[in-house]
């Protein structure tokens, strides 16, 4: 990968921001600092703007994260929130809507299925897979068949579902018995599951946060991308950054950040720079945007 002329050195990345623990990470965050309105700032939701909670219904964005997203967002090219959630929910939960300042901000739902932006304040989705349905009707039913079933619960996603193990007697246990009959119940009906932090969502095939994230890239024509994750889920995004970064003759700097968590290791492993939840991802956040 070649190196941006105008980008700083490495060595001289402000001493306020942790330093990445990789060469591709320290030339990402220098790149992002040169030209930061060439710059995509991607994150996930839960779990990296918002702190995972027993309950999806009540997860919401840090309360330190809107203002440091408002910080930010005027001088970066754009900031994605991608997630695996409804567009409109993350909107909700992460209080983005009639924000002023936040104009360079959108929200890819649904792995990026839906779409919307600040500006227009919609969002944009298309008609929901038909094996969703199917796959809503039998859910319950396939539970009922384990004794695992207690204590799990069912988020509905609109064009996804979602099932939850975190308040189960034994979390692991049920995660690990539902994985096999939850593959084979989406597989009946065109879909594939997702797993996650004790949760297996039922999706439909041919889009990820890699493929979102890619996407999105190329329409910003972007020098450089960060994005933070701390999910399973995510591992397709830290995919398709060190795709990017061996695109074309230099290729597009590429910062991994993982919202660190003991529950994915494979994440913190392949990340460029590990922060201390939604907490250091803000702290982060906010300081990146008074260097910029």
């Amino acid at each position: 990968m070649g190196s941006n002329p105008h980008a700083p050195a490495p060595s001289e990345i402000p001493s306020e921001l942790p330093t990445p623990a990789t060469p591709p990470g320290r030339e990402a965050l220098a790149a992002i600092l040169a030209r930061p309105d060439r710059a995509v700032v991607a994150l996930d939701f839960d779990g990296t703007l918002a702190d995972i909670v027993p309950d999806p219904d009540q997860a919401r964005a840090h309360p330190g994260a809107v203002d440091a997203l408002v910080a930010l967002a005027p001088k970066v090219a754009s900031i994605a929130v991608i997630t695996g959630r409804p567009a409109g929910v993350a909107v909700r939960y992460g209080g983005f809507a009639g924000v002023r300042g936040l104009d360079h901000l959108v929200v890819l739902g649904h792995y990026g299925a839906e779409r919307w932006d600040a500006v227009s304040g919609t969002v944009h989705a298309p008609a929901p897979h038909p094996g969703v349905a199917a796959v809503r009707a039998e859910l319950p039913g396939v539970l009922d068949r384990f004794d695992s079933w207690h204590g799990t619960w069912i988020e509905e996603k609109g064009q996804a579902l979602a099932v939850h193990t975190r308040r189960a007697a034994d979390p692991s246990a049920a995660f690990e018995a539902l994985r096999e009959p939850l593959g084979e119940l989406a597989a009946r009906h065109g879909l594939i599951v997702e797993p996650g932090r004790l949760v297996l969502e039922l999706r439909p095939l041919g889009m990820d946060k890699g493929v979102a994230l890619a996407q999105y890239v190329r329409e910003m024509d972007a020098e450089s991308v960060l994005y933070a994750g701390d999910d399973l889920g995510d591992l397709a995004a830290y995919a398709a950054v060190e795709k990017l970064r061996t695109e074309g003759p230099d290729g597009i700097p590429g910062l991994l950040v993982c919202s660190g968590s003991a529950e994915v290791p494979d994440l913190a492993e392949r990340a460029d720079l590990l922060l201390n939840g939604p907490e250091g991802v803000v702290e982060f956040l906010s300081v990146l945007a008074r260097h910029l």
